[in-house]
């Protein structure tokens, strides 16, 4: 993939992450997920007050996608307000590895707005499918 589109799905999930619901934490999430047909699909965190029930940017995309019959993930893009590289928690890594291609790209944006691109297979190397 290019940084053209590296970008453009970075500034996706910059844009949904302004829609995150986050009052506990404050700690704002956007997503976005690139299928091979080129489609997007865009998710952020929301809070509950019971945490176990809240869901992270990156299932809500992903789970956007799943919902409306797509399946041919290529690459999701992750930001915060953090302003640095947000890796995605241990239960999005698990969704991530159910539902993606272990050479899905995961693309990071650091503090100085430099793109970082990981591979699914390197962030979890040993996921559980059925």
């Amino acid at each position: 993939m290019n940084n053209e589109m590296r970008r453009k799905l970075i500034e996706a999930a910059k844009e949904e992450r302004e829609r995150s619901h986050a009052p506990a934490t404050n700690f704002k999430v956007g997503a976005a997920v690139l299928m091979k047909n080129g489609k997007i699909y865009k998710g952020c965190n929301i809070e509950s007050k019971g945490f176990g029930s809240l869901i992270c940017a990156e299932r809500d995309a992903i789970f956007e996608a799943i919902t409306d019959g797509e399946h041919d993930f290529v690459a999701i893009a992750i930001v915060s307000i953090t302003n640095d590289e947000t890796f995605p928690c241990g239960i999005c890594r698990q969704v991530m590895y159910e539902f993606m291609p272990e050479d899905t790209e995961i693309i990071l944006e650091d503090r100085e707005g430099n793109i970082k691109v990981y591979m699914l297979k390197d962030l979890f190397p040993h996921g559980y499918k059925l």
